[in-house]
């Protein structure tokens, strides 16, 4: 029965088009099978081939060996790509999670210009996580499931130091970041994503797309 069931968790993670949680594993399996000890069984199993089981955000899925992936790159023609501006604010909600569009306005030193948020937000990288306890109630902005599967992590936590995240240009080196740190998370906990989101303070309605590199963007 075992061999059984590590046939069907490898072709159930074949198939599927996205990363899944042990429960939707489990989902497809008999009632009391051990998906944890079938993932080990099947890890090893892979373990050191051209594909391999990895997991992402508590979710788990084939994806290729590192050390062939840069053997794998396929040229394309690539229309559209983030813009410099969009860029660092992805890596600021990435560290300073959840953050709003005031603190993000605050560590760059300019205004967030219309449309960044909703070219991160079309992208599936950043996503709304509730709003701050404090006047206003401002919307927080924090990273997905797909942020992470996209960029290899594992978890936030394995997000590069942050010098070396200037270092590569990605984020701004004004004195502001540094002292920045995540200071959201002192200023009250998020309420629930679910309650009095305004459609003013969501992506969709800001009408202009500056998030991408043919545009102007946050005045240079």
């Amino acid at each position: 029965m075992t061999g059984d069931a590590l046939r069907l968790i490898e072709a159930v993670l074949f198939s599927s088009p996205r990363p899944l949680e042990v429960a939707e594993l489990a989902q497809r399996l008999p009632p009391g099978t051990d998906v944890a000890a079938l993932l080990r069984d099947l890890g090893k199993l892979y373990a050191g081939r051209g594909i391999e089981l990895v997991e992402r955000a508590d979710k788990w899925a084939f994806r290729t060996a590192p050390d062939l992936a840069g053997r794998l790159h396929v040229e394309t023609t690539q229309t559209k790509k983030l813009s410099r501006a969009a860029t660092e604010v992805l890596a600021i909600i990435a560290y300073n999670q959840p953050v709003t569009r005031a603190e993000i306005e605050e560590i760059r030193g300019v205004a967030l210009s219309k449309g960044t948020l909703d070219t991160l937000f079309e992208a599936g990288w950043v996503r709304p996580k509730g709003r701050r306890r404090t006047p206003g109630r401002p919307l927080q902005w924090a990273t997905t499931d797909d942020f992470l599967d996209h960029f290899g992590l594992e978890a936030i936590e394995d997000l590069p130091d942050l010098k070396e995240l200037k270092a590569s240009g990605l984020l701004d080196s004004r004195p502001a970041a540094d002292a920045y740190g995540n200071r959201a998370a002192d200023l009250g906990p998020p309420v629930d994503t679910e309650e009095s989101l305004d459609d003013e303070s969501l992506p969709g309605v800001e009408s202009e797309d500056e998030g991408f590199e043919d545009g102007r963007e946050d005045g240079g």
